[in-house]
């Protein structure tokens, strides 16, 4: 059974020095899947680090990984979690840039590190590119082992929840904006779900490169969060048809970038609301594979449509560079503690959270 909101999981007693926490799922299915359990240590092999965990946010990938991708095998058991932040316990041979005790967050992205895309700063683009927590094991454990190339210091401002609640959505929202999209100062962007972790990186980031901002979200709490956060006009979804309020919005003119990764529900409206020559960049299908859309909208106003897949080592760089200038933030809406993770799904998966929900180890 699922714990009831407000109760938590019985993280087993005891540890011998040989053996970690880690949450582990062995079947697909509903919030009681998450289940603690002992595993060996890892350890840090050539070129890898070993990382006391402190925290690890979650991502709505981590509830795909707990209920199933169709379509996607993922090898079970799987330990879930993508971001993560923590403390170097542990270096192996060849590892220069980091000590023990160092703060760092890591990338979440795992490349080969030799290839042309890796070599020439695309790592994301590497065919053996796998993310931690859905093909490999993640970050919900007390330990994690990485490449020393996937780590970075931690912002000395962040503490160990809010550099969580970076990498995943900032390189993703960065690599949208800068690298697909190319957005220029003075154009509009409709960022969809500015209530996610995505769109809530999405929307500093553009108003960083000063980019009007229309941005959507799903409730009334949510409308005055994303209006703090920086965006210019805000569409209640639930209330308003969010592509003849954009319409309104401009002018009848359109917006220049769509960001989107939603998928079906938003896809044709969201080319019905562009200017010409707008691009829409999209990140994701979270209702759904397939989307339809009449083809004349696209070519009579050539239109682009362009695929993003998270970011690279470099966009996780720069971002982290604008969090310690305090250009950008983390957005938290909720920490959790790492026994309380059932609750945290079920936080996640009822839409509540604005930002980024995050477990706490410490």
């Amino acid at each position: 059974m699922a714990s009831p909101e407000g109760m938590t999981l019985q993280r087993p007693a005891g540890k011998s020095l040989l053996t970690m926490k880690a949450i582990q799922i062995h079947e697909h299915g509903d919030l009681d899947q998450l289940r603690f359990h002992d595993l060996p240590d890892p350890e840090a092999g050539p070129g890898q680090v070993l990382v006391r965990v402190k925290a690890c946010s979650l991502n709505h990938l981590d509830l795909w990984v707990r209920q199933g991708i169709p379509g996607m095998q993922i090898p079970l058991p799987r330990i879930p979690g993508s971001d993560v932040s923590g403390v170097v316990e542990q270096i192996g041979d060849g590892v220069t840039r980091f000590s023990e005790e160092d703060q760092v967050v890591v990338a979440p992205g795992l490349s080969c590190g030799a290839c042309a895309p890796c070599s020439s700063g695309s790592d994301n683009q590497c065919r053996s590119y796998r993310l931690l927590g859905l093909l490999v094991d993640g970050g919900c454990a007390d330990r994690i082992a990485v490449p020393e190339r996937n780590l970075f210091l931690k912002p000395p401002k962040l503490t160990f929840p809010e550099a969580a609640a970076v990498p995943l959505v900032f390189m993703t929202a960065w690599n949208m904006l800068v690298n697909r999209a190319d957005v220029q100062a003075g154009e509009t962007a409709l960022i969809h779900a500015g209530g996610s972790g995505l769109g809530s990186a999405a929307i500093q980031i553009a108003k960083m490169l000063h980019v009007r901002v229309l941005t959507t979200v799903g409730s009334t709490r949510k409308v005055a969060l994303a209006e703090e956060l920086g965006a210019d006009a805000v569409i209640n979804y639930e209330e308003t048809d969010f592509a003849q309020e954009v319409l309104r919005l401009t002018d009848r003119r359109g917006v220049d970038v769509v960001i989107e990764h939603i998928g079906p529900s938003v896809f044709e409206r969201s080319l019905l609301c562009m200017a010409r020559n707008g691009r829409l960049v999209t990140c994701g299908a979270t209702t759904g594979p397939n989307a339809a859309f009449d083809l004349r909208h696209l070519f009579s106003r050539q239109l682009s449509i362009v695929g993003s897949y998270m970011g690279s080592l470099g966009d996780l760089s720069e971002c982290l560079d604008r969090l310690d200038q305090g250009r950008l933030r983390p957005v938290v809406d909720q920490v959790y503690p790492f026994e309380d993770i059932q609750n945290a799904h079920r936080y996640v998966q009822e839409r509540r959270n604005f930002g980024k929900v995050v477990l706490s180890m410490e």
